[in-house]
């Protein structure tokens, strides 16, 4: 199949529209709405002829135009619009393109349209973005490398075009271009996404799911912050985040022998900040002001346990069925042997005495947690991918709290690049499966 990928235009560069309040330039950008109105309306008639075959060698990968992008984010609005409206929706996308992890180059955005069809005038025919991401491997004797993977999303199909294959004919093309995709210097080992439609269709395109994607719900309570946790704020973040850094190698590094290799995507500040970005711009328009409280944190350097997340507004607060949720973006437990994720450390407990205290640290981070969630009018505090001690020592937290496997959606899977290019089946163990690493 022909594939076309041009050199890619600074993805900031599809929003080149200022999202300054004067009345001049809400003027432009009303226009720019109601020009992405009339250019999806266009892309819908134009839909009902000439659509060519998925398997046709004149189906090509490009990058989309400043308009085009408009035109995509105006027809994903209904689906991805959470608490927005259409206006602050088409502001957020230009926003979050400015942000860590997305800036510079970060995020590239990329459209499966006829070659012969030129900007501005062509059928998109699926869309979708993906982010660079460094990522750490180890093998059996722990010996890591480094390297990259690209987490793709926002895969999305106009309704006029489903049915066609266009989806799946994109996502084949994009397996093969990223592999090399600004590969400067590390290899690209992978490449991740979060299935809203289940497991079966990403699974034959080669991204199977994850083993477990198990996630644990505690409910909001109004209870006082408990005196044990203290706040983590902004500035703290890139020093911790740096040292759990320096633990995840440490932990990658330990020798798995009669096991496979390991996997994770680094929990870096980046990745932190993304999502926190993305908050501080739905609560700034919900409540007009942004969470001052980015996590929570016990106990002494060495034996410390800490939590840091965000708010995430799938619909407005005042909604009775809102489904709102304060997201464990990474929880970092420093003695925690069990992190590692293999079998022969799945067992392992601090002694006696540091145990119980280590207990209480998790109930005050997590009763923290749900504090933080009750404050700002959230339905529920979610925290992905426990480990065996997490899930041990909530058990003897006294906190009540469920498990729950996700079957349908946010299904965390990974496709593996072997040595050529190909698919490997086989694939590695993937640590830290946790909230940070979804986009």
């Amino acid at each position: 199949m022909h594939i076309e990928v041009p050199g890619a235009r600074d993805t900031q560069a599809c929003f080149q529209q200022s999202t300054c309040r004067s009345n001049d330039i809400q003027d432009d950008y009303q226009n720019q709405i109601e020009a992405a109105h009339w250019k999806s309306a266009t892309m819908v008639k134009s839909a009902e002829v000439d659509l060519p075959p998925c398997d046709s060698s004149y189906l090509v990968l490009r990058h989309p135009t400043t308009e085009e992008c408009t035109a995509i984010s105006t027809n994903t609005f209904t689906i991805w619009k959470d608490s927005l409206t259409l206006p602050l929706f088409l502001e957020e996308s230009q926003f979050l393109t400015t942000v860590p992890l997305a800036r510079n180059g970060g995020m590239t955005m990329w459209i499966l349209v006829h070659r012969d069809q030129d900007p501005g005038e062509r059928q998109i025919l699926c869309s979708c973005e993906s982010f660079y991401k460094r990522s750490l491997t180890s093998d059996t004797s722990g010996t890591i490398s480094e390297n990259t993977v690209h987490g793709i999303a926002s895969v999305f199909c106009p309704e006029v075009y489903r049915g066609q294959g266009y989806s799946a004919r994109m996502m084949r093309e994009l397996a093969r271009v990223l592999h090399t995709w600004q590969a400067e210097g590390q290899q690209c080992v992978g490449s991740t996404l979060y299935s809203d439609i289940g497991k079966q269709f990403y699974t034959k395109l080669g991204w199977p799911p994850n083993a477990t994607n198990s996630q644990i719900e505690l409910q909001p309570d109004a209870t006082v912050w408990p005196s044990l946790a203290l706040p983590i704020v902004e500035n703290e973040l890139e020093a911790l985040c740096k040292r759990d850094e320096r633990m995840v190698r440490s932990r990658m590094a330990v020798p798995a022998q009669g096991s496979r290799s390991r996997f994770t995507i680094i929990p870096d500040l980046d990745h932190m900040l993304w999502h926190i970005s993305k908050e501080n711009f739905a609560t700034r328009h919900l409540f007009n002001r942004t969470p001052d409280v980015k996590g929570a944190i016990a106990g002494p350097p060495g034996s410390q346990i800490w939590a840091i997340w965000t708010h995430r507004y799938y619909n407005q607060p005042d909604k009775s069925s809102s489904e709102n949720v304060l997201y464990v973006l990474r929880l970092v437990v420093e003695i925690d042997e069990t992190a590692t994720r293999l079998s022969s450390d799945a067992v392992k407990r601090p002694d006696f005495d540091a145990y119980n205290q280590q207990v209480k640290y998790l109930r005050a981070v997590l009763q923290a947690a749900r504090a933080e969630a009750k404050s700002w009018r959230l339905d529920v505090v979610e925290l992905w991918d426990p480990t065996p001690l997490v899930l041990d020592m909530l058990a003897q937290s006294g906190l009540e709290f469920e498990v729950v496997e996700r079957e349908n959606d946010s299904i965390a899977s990974l496709l593996w690049y072997g040595e050529c290019g190909g698919t490997d089946n086989e694939a590695p163990l993937w640590l830290n499966n946790e909230h940070y690493a979804w986009q």
